[in-house]
């Protein structure tokens, strides 16, 4: 969607062609320096609403109960995180993460040790609320640092795509670990060691002070500052990413449920393990692409994909089906996931691009929550895999959607000038 330019600030580590590689992304100066902290302090993220679910289950023997729990988590991380955001924008990264992974700590080690004490289910909805509010926005975070390094670089999409690789790598290593950890060590093991992770990768990659967005002050730095939630393709991109988070929480409770049904629940983290991996299979498939359609039109293919491949889930009662099933949910995310995040490159002007991100990030959180909250409540009272409903209604609720406003997606004239230096783009007209 735009020039591709030289940036003078990286001649030789920016795309200086218009060839794309991920080679060629990680040789940017000073990419390591973020990315190595950036992927263990995102880690926990991948581990914390299954880990509440196994737990809240343990003790409360209702999935219901536990969903809910977990969906209190998500939708008060999907209201802050937004708010993160745009502090982050407006006062640097730093200074909204050391707070932030403290106090995420805390009330993640309150929440386990309220659940072990069997506390009533209201003391687990109010420890839920902070737990959810103070989750880092690593990822969202990361990639503002992208768009500071590859400012005007047709790198981007290859960048939006190792972000989504390296976000389902997290999600494979993740459910792993929390099953493991739940299933074999203790209940309590996969909080504590979220919360452990959270602290530690947090204040390592808060510490990465070089690479973070530069803090603009005065009249332009208010221009920018403007909320990206005006722009009216980050709304309906927000739709999009509600649906996708309606299918990560709903496999996540129906695939805990089938696993449990069949007596074999240590199959959970596995399954959930290779529809991750799908999605970081076609993440790097869609990275290495050199994309010559609109990325609107890709979102519109990609997010149709989804709806087909994840409305039969719930039929399924076999596990190897259902794990080839779950392959091609999440080989069907990863494309909508990467033009999503690319869009928002043209979109959003650069001041509120982290805001812009987390609400992406937070729409795939309250989408989780709601999805855990309602597979949770099927899979109770009707079981047989009711539960893999939530995730074809919710896809294609979203696939409405975003067919109706298409058109919302395109970036403005104003918003294709060629950036030359960060923080230099024409503000995106917004309504």
């Amino acid at each position: 969607m735009e020039s591709t330019v030289t940036s003078s600030k990286e001649p030789k580590n920016s795309a200086s062609s218009s060839r794309q590689g991920y080679g060629q992304l990680l040789r940017t100066r000073g990419a390591w320096t973020f990315l190595l902290p950036g992927f263990a302090a995102r880690q926990p993220f991948a581990m914390l609403t299954l880990s509440i679910v196994l737990l809240v289950q343990h003790t409360t023997g209702s999935y219901g109960a536990a969903g809910a729990v977990a969906a209190v988590t998500g939708v008060s991380m999907a209201l802050f995180a937004p708010y993160s955001g745009r502090l982050a924008d407006r006062f640097g990264q730093r200074a909204v993460l050391v707070p932030g992974v403290l106090a995420h700590t805390v009330s993640g080690l309150a929440l386990t040790a309220l659940a072990l004490a069997d506390a009533p289910l209201w003391a687990l909805f109010v420890a839920a609320v902070p737990t959810g509010a103070s989750v880092p926005q690593i990822g969202p975070m990361v990639r503002a640092r992208w768009g500071v390094k590859l400012q005007g670089s047709p790198l981007m999409t290859t960048a939006a795509a190792f972000e989504s690789v390296t976000d389902e790598l997290t999600f494979v290593v993740g459910p792993l670990l929390a099953t493991a950890l739940c299933t074999t060590v203790d209940p309590a093991a996969g909080l504590v060691a979220e919360a452990t992770l959270t602290l530690v990768g947090g204040l390592l990659f808060a510490a990465q002070r070089s690479t973070q967005p530069q803090v603009s002050t005065g009249a332009h730095a208010r221009v920018k500052h403007a909320s990206a939630l005006r722009v009216p393709g980050v709304r309906v991109l927000i739709v999009a990413f509600l649906g996708i988070g309606s299918v990560f929480g709903g496999m996540q409770v129906s695939l805990a449920a089938f696993t449990e049904s069949i007596g074999e629940p240590g199959l959970n983290g596995v399954l959930y393990g290779v529809f991750a991996a799908g999605n970081m299979i076609s993440g790097i498939v869609c990275g290495a692409i050199a994309w010559k359609s609109a990325p609107q039109h890709r979102l519109v293919v990609g997010y149709a994909a989804l709806a087909l491949v994840a409305s039969g889930l719930w039929a399924t009662q076999s596990v190897v089906v259902l794990a080839g099933l779950g392959l091609l949910v999440g080989m069907a995310i990863a494309p909508a996931l990467i033009t999503g995040y690319t869009l928002v490159e043209g979109l959003v002007p650069a001041g509120a691009r982290t805001e812009a991100f987390t609400w992406l990030t937070g729409a795939v959180a309250l989408g989780q929550a709601a999805a855990v909250t309602v597979a949770g409540q099927l899979e109770d009272r009707v079981g047989d895999g009711a539960g893999f409903l939530v995730p074809m209604g919710g896809t294609l609720l979203a696939l409405v959607t975003v067919l109706a406003l298409r058109s919302r997606l395109r970036a403005p004239a104003s918003s294709r000038t060629v950036a030359r230096g960060v923080g230099h783009r024409a503000p995106v007209t917004v309504d």
